[in-house]
């Protein structure tokens, strides 16, 4: 192939450039641009999928949805949208440590016991060490063939070979194309590499899955150069330091992004969690001020979750706003409202937000909960253990409707919850689960005082 003019591509946001600059003008990350040379197609390269493509019906082959191959892990097979679909190209990332790599030698395992011969592709571990590691995980099948190569023309070999069902490339970061001159893991490589197992994937019906690494921002590597290629772009969360786990797909072509799975790391690898909200409530301090369970609805479960609040005096100047696992802006605004509608002092104190478990929550739902929580803490009064709240809180104070309230209401019930302060709007419509004291409420001030009475 050759050499045309060079572009620089942004590793961090995959923003191209015709000239270097220090700085990227779309993400304003410093040193982030890498040289990517555009190469004039050879005479032998594949523009296309399939070769002599003809224009088809719409139609043809009936209306029956593709099958799906399950993995046997019904947390995997969820996030998923229902299974592995043939012929799809599923990035999953994580921070380095997360347990990607163990999570696919088990679907690896799982598929190959279930449904045929899988094949592995290692690019930074030799046959020996992953041998190791899946005899400690119990993942040893000789349906499982594992290759230690990062020559993409090599891996390509491989893959054209009948037989296989699954195919996993561990990770794409390492695979380099002889094609190009320029580094393994560099824009140009990953575009290149991922590009060719597209048509690999799709030429052959071959599910492919490729492990990305995740940059310092946390986001995969090459973000923008790949989420358009792949059908499917899953990320494994969770703190090192802790045993949760969580899968979450924020591109699905096949199915919902609203989808998690929840694992558990343990010295075997990583075990289901079919129960999160038990999971979750496990560590809840008793009759604690600033502690408030919310239902969370992600994707068709809902989940409860435990939002934590600490109210204190700021000392050193400003005071700090510390927020994990929801959105910081939504914090801000709820402390406003507070201050507004119910008369909190809280613009000279320090307030630390934070969801328990390593759970993100994006809804609006878990405004009146996170509210709750701070103004208990800020009063030293804690909410009745057996008391849980959803609900949007807007700007004038009221209390607003939210989606898919009856299913919370019932998983709350579920747990042995007794009270549950829900949006008096949607009272209606809701039918409340016996045994369950459902309180609607129309303002944050009302909230308050059935929250933390007396």
């Amino acid at each position: 192939m050759a050499k045309v003019k060079s572009i620089y591509v942004c590793e961090s946001c995959g923003a191209t450039s015709p000239r270097w600059q220090g700085k990227c003008s779309e993400c304003g990350d410093w040193n982030s641009l890498a040289e990517a040379p555009r190469y004039a197609a050879a005479p032998h390269a594949r523009t296309s999928i399939q070769e002599n493509a003809v224009p088809r019906p719409i139609t043809e082959g009936g209306d029956a949805p593709a099958p799906r191959m399950l993995t046997g892990i019904a947390e995997f097979d969820r996030v998923l949208g229902g299974g592995v679909v043939p012929g799809s190209l599923v990035l999953i990332g994580g921070d380095p440590g997360i347990g990607k790599s163990t999570l696919m030698l088990q679907v690896a395992h799982r598929i190959a016991s279930a449904h045929g011969t899988v094949l592995y592709v290692s690019g930074e571990e030799s046959f020996e060490q992953a041998k190791l590691r899946a005899r400690r995980l119990g993942t040893l099948n000789d349906r499982l063939l594992l290759l230690t190569e990062t020559n993409l023309d090599a891996i390509l070999g491989h893959l054209r070979k009948p037989g296989h069902c699954l195919a996993i490339i561990d990770s794409i970061q390492s695979i380099y194309s002889a094609q190009l001159p320029a580094m393994p893991g560099s824009a140009g490589q990953i575009r290149e590499c991922a590009g060719e197992l597209l048509r690999a994937a799709k030429g052959g019906q071959l599910p492919i899955f490729l492990v990305g690494h995740v940059t310092k921002d946390g986001s995969i590597a090459g973000p923008r150069l790949l989420e358009h290629l792949v059908d499917t772009v899953l990320y494994f969360e969770g703190e090192g330091r802790q045993a949760l786990r969580i899968l979450r797909a924020v591109k699905n072509r096949f199915g919902s992004t609203n989808e998690i799975g929840v694992f558990e790391m343990r010295a075997q690898g990583l075990h289901e969690v079919p129960n999160p909200s038990a999971r979750f409530l496990d560590e809840r301090p008793k009759d604690a001020a600033g502690s408030v369970v919310t239902p969370a609805l992600e994707g068709t479960r809902p989940l409860l979750v435990e939002v934590q609040a600490l109210v204190g005096d700021a000392h050193a100047g400003s005071p700090r706003r510390t927020i994990t696992g929801i959105n910081p802006n939504r914090v801000n605004l709820l402390l406003a409202v507070l201050e507004k509608h119910a008369g909190l002092p809280l613009n000279e104190r320090d307030v630390f937000v934070n969801v328990a478990g390593g759970v993100r929550l994006e809804e609006p739902a878990a405004d009146l909960a996170v509210a709750l929580a701070i103004a208990s803490s800020l009063r030293g009064r804690p909410v009745p253990r057996t008391l849980s709240a959803f609900g949007e809180v807007g700007l004038a104070g009221e209390i607003r409707g939210v989606d898919q309230g009856q299913r919370r209401l019932e998983e709350v019930r579920k747990f042995g919850f007794e009270r549950c302060l829900f949006p008096g709007s949607s009272g209606a419509a809701l039918r409340v689960p016996a045994g369950l004291g459902a309180e609607g409420m129309h303002n944050i001030q009302d909230a308050l005082d059935a929250a933390l009475e007396g």
